[in-house]
Order: C-alpha cells, then structure tokens, then sequence
C-alpha cells in the first residue's frame, strides 16, 4: 500500500524531476557495483561514481576504465542505459524550456507572484502606463490581460501576459488576481461607450468578487455608467472624455494649456501632482497660511480634498479641518 502511494507520488512529479533522479540513481548503483567488481581500479565508491558519471554523459576522461569482462559488461549496460536516460533527460530539458519560452510569449503560463499590478487591456494608453509605471519603479511587477493580442506586446520589459477574457474567473485566476496589489481597467475604444463600459464595470465585477482588497483604477467612457463602477467597487475612476473635454476647452480658452497640465501630471520631470495628509500644526489654520508654509518646503498647494469633495484654489481665508487632504505639486 505504501509503496502504491509512493509510486503515485513520483508520477505525479514532473518529468524533469523524475528522469533527473532516475539518472541519480543509476548513476549511484553502477558507481557502487563497480567499485565492488574491481576495486583496485576503482579504490572508493565515489571513484566509481565518477566513472558512471562521464560514462553517461558520453565525455569519457578516460581516468578510470574497467579491465575485468564483468566490469567492461558493466560498462557496455551503463552505456546502454544510462546514456539513454542522460539523453533523454536534457531533450527533455530543451523541450521544457521551449514550450515555456513560447507559453510566455502566447500568453499561456500561469503567473506566480504577489503585489502586482494587472492591467487590462491593450491599446496605446497602456504602453505608455507601463513605460512610466517602470521608469519610476524598475522592480515594478506588471502583469497584462488582453483577449485580442497573439502574443507579449512589451516581452523586453519582462511584463508577464495572460491572454483570455478577464470577466471569466479561470484568466484571472491564472494571472494570480487573489495576490494582486493593483488593478487598472482600461476601456475597450473598439466597442462604442456603452458597451466598453458594460464591459469594464463587468470585469471589474469578476475583479472584486476574487480580490476585495484589490485597489481598481478604472476608465469610465460614459459619464451615466460613473455611479455603476462605484456601486462594482471602483476605488477610483478616470472619465477620459470628460478630462479630454475640460483639456480642449481650457485649449480653447487659454491656448497651450494641455502642454502645461501634461507637465504638471508628468511625474518623470520631477514634480509629483498629490494628495499628502494634513498635519496637525496645520488643523484650524487659514488655506494661505498653509500655502505659504508650504512653499518654504518648495510645494505648491493647490487645493484641499475634504471628503468626497475637492476645492481648488479656494479662498485664502478658507480654514483647514482634521481629515482634509492637500492637494499640491510636490519634488
């Protein structure tokens, strides 16, 4: 009985760590026998080790060599055998690591990690999300779903891709959705709004139902589905039209504003758009005598997040309360 189990054991290992340890152990049983067959050409086991491991492996030093028949009979079954089992472990080997190779590229492997960010979605915004996502964070781990890529759009970066449909349990369980830090949805923009936002809010569903705990950024196209995605579990949403709007509109009345607005939210130039938390010398103080505070640290105040709310530029004798967050342009 006992040995049934372990004979079910070792086949259920795979067939890498199996030929590796039949070769082990072939390689310790012909060592052995022939360091009892003749001993004075091979004076300890591990002389006879040694023999069988450079027999197997077809180098053949030439150091120790059977003289006896029963010896060179030995060595002819070892040869057989052995090198038989050698061979096939590292075509093995090879294959393995082929069809590794080529699962990462299609998006087939399972990712093993924790602390990751998943991005749905492949389009244009998400390459620049990870280009920046890395150059602020080179040990950034990224993982990207996408049903429509035939293989890793970024493999240079070591961005692990899953290919399948993210509303479905079994892709985002291969991307390790339970371990994950972060979640960004982005908008499917080859489906009109309604449908990309059915789409996101859907996914962000399956999301949330695996991981409560995962932090989702999600993109809005429509502002009706905003309140659907709060009441799905999105930690924050981002409305692209609505923010392409309010660009084009202070282009409209402030030319070259969007350049502006880029740089303030272009985190590599070195100034950081944030929220920091009020600190308590600060409670009950006016939002100027903050701001000038401020500014001796080399931070811009801009306005104050009071709850679900945001004030910008509010008025100087607007007074600070416990809780309030600030929003500033910080180095």
């Amino acid at each position: 009985m006992r040995t049934n189990k372990l004979l079910i054991t070792f086949l259920r290992w795979p067939i890498i760590s199996r030929v590796l340890l039949i070769i082990f152990l072939i390689i310790i049983f012909f060592g052995s026998i022939i360091h009892l067959i003749e001993p004075e050409n091979f004076p300890t086991v591990f002389d006879g080790i040694w023999w069988a491991l450079v027999t197997t492996s077809t180098v053949g030093f030439g150091d120790y060599v059977p003289s006896s028949i029963a010896g060179r009979s030995l060595g002819m079954v070892l040869i057989l055998f052995g090198t038989g089992f050698v061979t096939t472990y590292f075509v093995t080997l090879a294959a393995t690591a082929v069809t590794n190779q080529n699962s990462f590229l299609d998006g087939k492997m399972k990712y093993y990690g924790d602390k990751h960010i998943i991005i749905v979605g492949w389009n244009e915004r998400v390459r620049i999300i990870i280009e920046q996502l890395i150059k602020l964070d080179s040990s950034v781990k990224i993982l990207l779903i996408d049903e429509t890529l035939k293989e890793n759009p970024n493999p240079k970066y070591d961005i692990h891709f899953i290919k399948g449909n993210p509303t479905v349990d079994e892709t985002l369980l291969k991307a390790d959705i339970n371990h994950a830090e972060m979640v960004i949805l982005t908008a499917d923009q080859s489906k009109d709004e309604q449908q990309a936002d059915m789409l996101t809010i859907l996914t962000l569903i399956a999301i949330k139902g695996l991981n409560p705990d995962a932090y989702c950024i999600v993109e809005i196209l429509a502002g009706h589905q905003v309140n659907n995605a709060k009441r799905a579990g999105a930690n924050e949403i981002i409305e692209t039209n609505h923010i392409s709007g309010l660009l084009m509109v202070n282009d409209v009345v402030s030319h070259g504003m969007s350049d502006i607005l880029v740089t303030m939210l272009d985190q590599l130039k070195g100034s950081k758009l944030k929220y920091i938390e009020l600190s308590k010398n600060d409670v009950g103080m006016t939002f100027q005598y903050t701001s000038s505070a401020l500014l001796k640290e080399r931070i811009i105040l801009l306005g104050v997040k009071r709850g679900e709310n945001s004030y910008i530029n509010p008025p100087l004798s607007y007074t600070l309360e416990e809780n309030d967050e600030l929003l500033v342009i910080k180095d």
